[in-house]
């Protein structure tokens, strides 16, 4: 597998070996891939359990444009 990474990012890779945490460049990417595995996976179900209280709350009385029209005028404030 070859993986291209960009300047900003060979600099951070470079700093984590640097700092004594990791080895070389192989366990820098392993440990991201595992915190962006953790991180996706929370996000995804953080996203489902608010689907589900979308779906078992209570229905508005709001039509779609009242619910625009609300946020738009928030955002002219």
């Amino acid at each position: 597998m070859n993986v291209s990474f960009t300047e900003k990012q060979e600099i951070y890779i470079a700093a984590q070996l640097e700092s004594g945490d990791f080895q070389n460049a192989s366990e820098v990417v392993r440990d991201a891939l595992r915190m962006h595995q953790f991180y996706r996976h929370r996000v995804i179900n953080d996203l489902r359990a608010e689907i589900a209280k979308g779906w078992d709350g209570e229905t508005s009385e709001r039509s779609v444009e009242d619910i625009v029209k609300a946020k738009l005028a928030a955002r002219e404030k």
